[in-house]
């Protein structure tokens, strides 16, 4: 998976390149993650990004030349049909489903970090990006946005996880499209709760089936939207 990131704040992404199983897989060669630094394309001896607004208001926008020429230049490290995806509350909802899609995006993908009160409008209109959101709130820039799509995406990379079973069993992505079925580890009673009787059976199949049942109850009663009708009624 190849994907490009372009910030005001390069360093944020050094922590996740470095660490944990995403740090392993970028040095086994199954991620590749680029960071541009918006700085980079600033204006002047100053290298300045940004300035106030047209119209008045409060904080700073950033300018279309330098976020348009640091896009540029991130593009041209992929194929033709990379996507280019703005981080921003008016885009589409990011989830599960989208993160397979970037996660198989054959020329991989770009994300843009906005910050202050935004990007001159201009700049998008040239650059026409996908948007995407997290959800309905606000954050004071991309980044947190950015790192959250960069951990849904590369864990879907085969052999990223350790376990190639790990990934299509979680949330969203298991078979039934529903919650995760709750998990335990020794000691077998912790604090005088017990672990369910079924998990050291050693019946597999009941293992199984006791499991995708809490998982359907747990997801009616905490997210009844993921489920279709006639499985709410069931």
């Amino acid at each position: 998976m190849h994907a490009s990131v372009v910030t005001l704040f390069p360093e944020l992404f050094e922590p996740f390149l470095s660490a944990t199983v995403f740090g392993r897989a970028v040095q086994k060669g199954l991620l590749r993650i680029d960071v541009t630094n918006l700085r980079d394309f600033g204006e002047g001896r100053h290298r300045v990004v940004d300035d106030r607004p047209f119209g008045g208001g409060p904080g700073m926008v950033l300018l279309a030349e330098p976020v348009v020429r640091a896009v540029e230049a991130a593009r041209a490290a992929h194929g033709p049909a990379v996507r280019t995806i703005f981080l921003s509350p008016q885009g589409r909802r990011f989830d599960q489903s989208v993160a397979a899609e970037l996660a198989a995006a054959p020329d991989g993908f770009l994300l843009l970090c906005g910050r202050y009160e935004g990007i001159d409008e201009r700049a998008l209109e040239v650059l026409a990006p996908e948007e995407i959101s997290l959800g309905d709130f606000v954050l004071s820039g991309g980044e947190a946005a950015a790192l959250a799509v960069l951990d849904a995406t590369a864990r879907l990379v085969p052999g990223v996880l350790g376990d190639a079973r790990s990934a299509p069993e979680d949330s969203f992505s298991n078979p039934d499209g529903v919650l995760d079925h709750p998990h335990y580890t020794r000691p077998a009673a912790w604090r005088e709760l017990p672990v369910p009787e079924i998990l050291l059976s050693g019946n597999h199949a009941a293992i199984a089936a006791w499991r995708r049942a809490i998982a359907l109850e747990r997801t009616r009663s905490r997210r009844p939207d993921l489920l279709p009708p006639a499985s709410e009624e069931a």
